[in-house]
């Protein structure tokens, strides 16, 4: 069996753009290791419905604590922007449109999520409105105007919407997951564990055998 990273991310999550882009970094390293990435769209909202978890922002100490710790991700990630006046946005009609690119148009799905990322997060603005939903993946180029409007209704097409819910409701009940960016990682062995965040790579890259660098800290001289 191959070593394989399946990743669950939502737009409206600034840690599941951190960790896309980092991956997105090194998948010519991990290409050339032997391992496969699969971005998978899913709902936050119902992620935490699911699992009983809360939002950071819900809570007046995470919330506090939040924004020390994002701009650290930030910096660590190479990102630089404020978080929206509109966040949190119901991510409903982006994650929906992503849905229907991995089923249709998979090899621009990494694309149109990294559009979607710097639309709502470098952009400021709000990708559940449909005008910048379209703006977004018209940044991505990869869409024809015919097929940009064609993604923006299959949206609302109910067959789309039930495929999204029915991913967020198994990342939940089959593999544990209470927030994202979730991953499902398999090594070659077989043998399948979950991680949660942005900031568990060494421990993912410990898990598939990866050669790597881990943090060491360097002695003042």
């Amino acid at each position: 069996m191959g070593k394989k990273i399946e990743c669950y991310l939502d737009c409206v999550s600034p840690y599941s753009y951190y960790a896309f882009t980092y991956l997105q970094q090194n998948a010519e390293a991990l290409a050339s290791n032997g391992v496969e990435i699969e971005y998978i769209p899913v709902f936050l909202g119902g992620i935490n419905v699911g699992s009983g978890n809360k939002p950071p922002w819900t809570l007046p100490a995470k919330a506090a604590y939040s924004k020390y710790d994002g701009k650290r991700a930030q910096k660590y990630f190479g990102h630089n922007f404020e978080v929206p006046s509109f966040f949190p946005i119901l991510s409903l009609l982006p994650q929906r449109a992503l849905t229907f690119i991995k089923r249709h148009h998979p090899q621009h799905l990494a694309p149109a999520f990294l559009a979607c990322f710097e639309t709502m997060w470098n952009g400021q603005l709000d990708i559940s409105k449909p005008e910048y939903l379209v703006q977004a993946l018209e940044k991505c180029k990869c869409f024809t105007a015919a097929e940009t409007q064609e993604i923006l209704a299959k949206a609302s097409d109910p067959a789309v919407k039930e495929e999204l819910t029915a991913t967020t409701g198994r990342v939940v009940k089959e593999l544990g997951a209470f927030g994202c960016p979730w991953f499902w990682v398999t090594n070659e062995e077989g043998e399948s564990e979950p991680f949660f965040g942005s900031d568990r790579f060494h421990y993912m890259w410990e898990f598939l055998g990866l050669p790597h660098e881990n943090l060491k800290l360097t002695a003042r001289l």
